[in-house]
Parts: C-alpha cells; sequence; structure tokens
C-alpha cells in the first residue's frame, strides 16, 4: 500500500536523520555509550544516503529511489535489532526499535514514483488551428 509521495518520504527522512542524531546528544551521547553511538551513526548514514537520492529534495541524485527503499529497510532492520546485536537491550531498546520501525514503514508506505508522475487529473489541451 503506496500512501504517500517521494517528497513526503524525504522529509521524513530528514526529519528521522535529525531526530536520531539529536536523540544521541539528549540521551548524554559518549563516544564510548553503545546506544548513543547507533543512534548518531545511523542519523549521519540517513541523511547522508538521503541527500545523494533522486528524489525531490536529494542535493547530488545519485542513488535511484528503490535502492533508497532498500536502505532504508536495511537501516530500518539494523536499527530496530541493534539493541539485541549489539548487546544494550538490557539498557535501552525503544528508541532504537520504534525509529527502527518507523523507516521500515515509510519506505513500505511510499510510492516509488514522483508526484509529478502519479497525477492522472491532468487533461491535454487539444491545440487550436491557426487562422
Amino acid at each position: 500500500m503506496q500512501i504517500i509521495e517521494t517528497k513526503t518520504h524525504a522529509y521524513i527522512d530528514y526529519s528521522v536523520g535529525v531526530i536520531l542524531i539529536a536523540a544521541a546528544y539528549l540521551l548524554n551521547f559518549q563516544l564510548e555509550n553503545m546506544p548513543n553511538t547507533v543512534l548518531f551513526a545511523v542519523g549521519v548514514w540517513s541523511l547522508l544516503y538521503s541527500l545523494l537520492t533522486k528524489y525531490e529534495l536529494g542535493l547530488i541524485k545519485i542513488i535511484p529511489i528503490n535502492i533508497h527503499f532498500m536502505l532504508d529497510t536495511i537501516t530500518g532492520i539494523f536499527l530496530a535489532t541493534s539493541p539485541w546485536l549489539l548487546g544494550f537491550s538490557d539498557m535501552v531498546c525503544l528508541p532504537h526499535l520504534i525509529l527502527g520501525l518507523t523507516i521500515i514503514g515509510a519506505a513500505v508506505i511510499t510510492s516509488i514514483k514522483p508526484a509529478w508522475h502519479q497525477s492522472t487529473n491532468f487533461k491535454v489541451r487539444q491545440r487550436e488551428p491557426l487562422k
């Protein structure tokens, strides 16, 4: 079910990237603290590949949107499972799980075609003959 457009997805991408980085600092970010390091690294990674994606808000349009969605899915799975994979689930797991599932969900519900391509409410205007 694809209910949001790529431009909306781009706004979500940048918002989640900033939220991840902010969460790392709000949770007393320290380089030795694995939960915060994961949030920070995934936030930077998300912003980086979003800036490189071929969609409305991409800065350097290199990565095709279908590859971007694949990166979203892999990144979301890693973030959601990182507390258990990296052994810090006894300290904290909900922020990682919720934000990871949000990233996956955004990829699943986004249409692969840009908004201008989806529109079917247009009329082709006929040219009137010159007089």
